[in-house]
């Protein structure tokens, strides 16, 4: 069984420089994948989600991705819509050639109002008598059906027939119910490990999941080991836990300071290696904090030559105003990190023209030598203005 890994979906957003959490496409098609898992909690910024060509039997982990638009699930082995209800954005959902013969689970969409466009051509529910009434009928929010767009007296019509072609769908339902148990019980002891693959290669399959599982695993067998769902598994590093909450990783196993004594900025200082030229284009590269669109993150993520170095910070950080410099003496990696949420504190001082000193001017302040005595009298004699005129009614200065 091939899994969805945080490996695989790395490897699958390069163009993201490596980062899924803010994913906005993922393409993971043609890689043999029997369930969706994990893209829920890692890849909520998700837009677009290619997914066809694959194993998967069904509809799940999906409510999350409220931004999700497109989903492609295309040649996989459905039989059944469900689980899309969350997904209030979406406005494209793909399901060409699947095995769904349960055509009133397509009800379940009723509440994806932003629901465009869907593809179900090749499933075995296209052909019940009354199969594009009925879907017009239900879903009054759609505007094209297996690419066909869908006119105002089709929607007219159908509304109208709804009450008869209902009946005739769940009577197309029952008929197709009945083959699939009869089929499941045939295909039964078919593909046990007693068939050799010689004589499954020659045999006459069905069209069918099981048939197309079946012949997935054969040929990942014959393709020998280096294909082996196992390979690597001792390799794959985690960098969250299922929730989708990030670690702090250090698999490149490097002696690493972490200051958080100032309050304005975090200082991380990473001994890279220093004769080791390579891995300086590596970090750089991978370091770039403005691969974050909010410009805000609790975590910073290191590639050094395929190895990670995730550290998870106890607040946020500003990503567009951090910055790393590599020693040339050392070889150590520092980076600093403003913290999102330091605000500094403003003096109460005015800022007047008084309180402003201009370097490039002499001090106009009284250099006051030592012993030095001042004749206050006399400033005040001095000070006197011959055509001054003393108020009477103006309070005597008192002196303390």
């Amino acid at each position: 069984m091939v899994k969805i890994t945080e490996e695989l979906i790395r490897k699958k957003s390069e163009h993201n420089e490596g980062i899924i959490g803010t994913l906005e496409e993922l393409s993971l098609h043609q890689e043999d994948v029997e369930k969706i898992e994990h893209i829920n909690n890692w890849c909520k910024e998700i837009q677009i989600l290619y997914l066809q060509a694959n194993l998967i039997p069904k509809i799940e982990n999906l409510n999350k991705l409220k931004k999700l638009e497109y989903l492609n699930l295309a040649i996989n082995n459905i039989e059944k819509i469900e689980n899309l209800q969350r997904c209030e954005s979406l406005e494209k959902l793909d399901l060409t050639l699947n095995f769904i013969g349960d055509l009133e689970s397509v009800c379940s969409l009723g509440n994806n109002i932003n629901l465009k466009h869907l593809y179900l051509t090749g499933n075995p529910c296209c052909d019940f008598d009354g199969y594009r009434e009925y879907v017009i009928a239900k879903l009054p929010q759609l505007e094209t059906l297996d690419a066909t767009e869908i006119t105002k007296s089709e929607r007219i019509k159908a509304k109208q027939n709804i009450g008869r072609v209902e009946e005739k769908i769940k009577e197309a339902q029952e008929k197709y119910k009945k083959f699939r148990t009869e089929q499941k019980e045939r295909l039964k002891n078919s593909y046990d490990s007693s068939v050799s693959d010689e004589d499954f290669w020659k045999s006459t399959s069905e069209n069918c999941p099981e048939t197309r599982v079946e012949i997935s695993r054969r040929s990942r067998k014959s393709k020998g080991p280096d294909n082996d769902e196992n390979k690597n598994v001792k390799n794959q590093v985690s960098l969250f836990t299922k929730e989708g909450r990030p670690l702090n990783v250090n698999q490149a196993k490097l002696n690493f300071k972490f200051t958080d004594e100032d309050p304005a900025k975090f200082v991380l200082d990473l001994a890279i290696y220093k004769y080791v030229m390579q891995f300086v284009q590596a970090v750089r590269f991978k370091s770039q904090f403005a691969a974050f669109k909010s410009y805000r993150t609790m975590q910073i993520l290191i590639t050094i030559k395929g190895k990670f170095f995730q550290i998870v910070f106890p607040e946020e950080i500003l990503t567009d105003k951090s910055t790393a410099k590599r020693s040339q003496t050392t070889g150590h990696l520092v980076l600093e990190m403003p913290r999102a949420n330091y605000k500094p504190i403003k003096s109460k001082k005015k800022n007047t023209p008084n309180n402003r000193v201009n370097e490039n001017q002499k001090s106009n302040f009284l250099d006051i030598q030592e012993n030095t005595e001042m004749d206050i009298s006399k400033i005040v004699e001095n000070s006197k203005n011959k055509s001054f005129q003393d108020n009477p009614e103006v309070p005597a200065l008192e002196y303390g």
